[in-house]
Formats: C-alpha cells, structure tokens, sequence
C-alpha cells in the first residue's frame, strides 16, 4: 500500500472515522483529520495528523476549512449522524440534522474538494441506503440520497474513483446518539461490526477502482433481493427489521 499518500478525513474524533485516522497514521500516510472533539483532535495532532476542529453543519465554518486544503489524494468523507424514531414522532431539528450533514454537507464539501482531491473519493455510506427499515425512514432517505449522488458523481467525474461503503450497523458512539435507549444495540451485539473492522476494509479501498463495498458481503445480498422482490423480502426480513 502506498505510504506518501494525503488522505482527508471527516469524522475523524469518533467511532469509524477514528478508527480510520489512526490506522492510516499507523500505515505512515499524510492525515488531514477534521472532527469536533478539541480532545481527540489534540491527540491526533501528537501521532502526526493535520488536524481542523470544523463543524459540517456549519456552512461558512465548512468553506473556511476548504480554502485551506491545497491538494490531496483521497478524501474519506465518514460524518453523519442518526436518530432512530418513527416518522411521524421525530423532532424537526433532528431532520434538518440528518439530511443536512448526512447529504446537503457532503454535497457542498465534495463541490469544495474536486479541485483538490487527485485520486479518490470513499464515502461512508449506510446498508440502510438500500434497505430501509422502521424508525429509520428519514436515516435511510439521506443514505439513499447519498448513494444517488455518487452514482451521478462518478458518470461526471471519470478521472476519479468514486467509492461507497455501505457498512450494516457498528458498535461505536453514533448508536448512543441514535438511539438513547440503548434497546437497539441490545437486540443487535452480536452482529454488530467493529469500527476497527469497517476502518480496515475502507482503507483497503484505497487506489482501486471499485464503486461499492458491503459489509458484511451478505448484506449485499439483502439488498439485491429487495430490488428485485421489495415485499418479499421486507416479509421474510420483518424479525430483523424491527430490531430499533
């Protein structure tokens, strides 16, 4: 793998992103973390990361931050953020938070970065952008949306790698936030992925040319057999489905 790479980092204090900062430090690339935790963010700073505190879903602190980047390789865009709650009883804010940072932030940002990005764009993308499940209608719309915007992106750009992970769900911060009850990550421990293990197979994507990775691999399978039978398959799925 290559050594003298720059690779741009969102999300980089927490969970995956975390996980993928320190690998890549680790690896002996070029870190440009940008994340919120003034405490993580010092930390990373010490292992050799170029580290911004920037708030995504703040659009002049997102431009400030731009004008800055001069050039990179891969830019890994892993922010966002979800709340588990049935349509109709979710808070608006919470709305406007998810689709803001989840899709109109990574939009603006990616607008920002073509100039500057060489290689690669890897978005964090979600197995719920294919299969929406209850009390994640509003999550997987902007995962969906996401999704619809790289498959676009990659017809626009042909000099670069357009790449989207769609992990299913993972043990890490972003399931407190989603769901304070804790109910979910209950139902869900023993399937839950590592970060350390989504950071692992992100990275690997790293200069190759592939448009999308699942993870796990049968989750792709799921996904496949809702496009082609919908009602099937959220039939047979239902137990899992209602785990939130």
């Amino acid at each position: 793998m290559p050594q003298n790479k720059i690779i741009l980092v969102t999300g980089a204090t927490s969970g995956v992103g975390l996980a993928i900062t320190n690998q890549l430090l680790a690896q002996n690339f070029d870190v440009i973390a940008i994340g919120r935790n003034d405490t993580i963010l010092q930390q990373l700073a010490k292992k050799g990361a170029e580290v911004f505190k920037v708030d995504l879903l703040n659009d002049e602190a997102m431009h400030e931050f731009t004008n800055k980047v001069k050039e990179v390789d891969v830019a890994i865009l892993n922010a966002g953020v979800g709340i588990f709650e049935y349509a109709h009883l979710i808070e608006d804010q919470a709305i406007d938070d998810m689709i803001t940072l989840n899709i109109s932030s990574q939009m603006k940002l990616t607008k920002a970065l073509i100039p500057k990005v060489k290689k690669q764009f890897i978005y964090i993308g979600s197995q719920a952008g294919k299969v929406a499940t209850p009390k994640a209608a509003v999550y997987a719309a902007t995962k969906h949306a996401l999704i619809g915007y790289t498959n676009g992106l990659r017809l626009e750009q042909p000099n670069l790698i357009i790449t989207i992970v769609h992990p299913g769900p993972i043990d890490t911060p972003f399931l407190d936030h989603a769901d304070a009850t804790g109910s979910y990550r209950g139902k869900m421990k023993n399937v839950l992925l590592s970060s350390e293990k989504v950071a692992e197979k992100t990275i690997s994507l790293i200069g190759k040319k592939k448009r999308e990775l699942n993870i796990p691999w049968y989750m792709g399978i799921t996904s496949k057999l809702y496009a082609v039978a919908p009602a099937l398959t959220e039939t047979i799925g239902k137990p899992f489905f209602n785990k939130k």
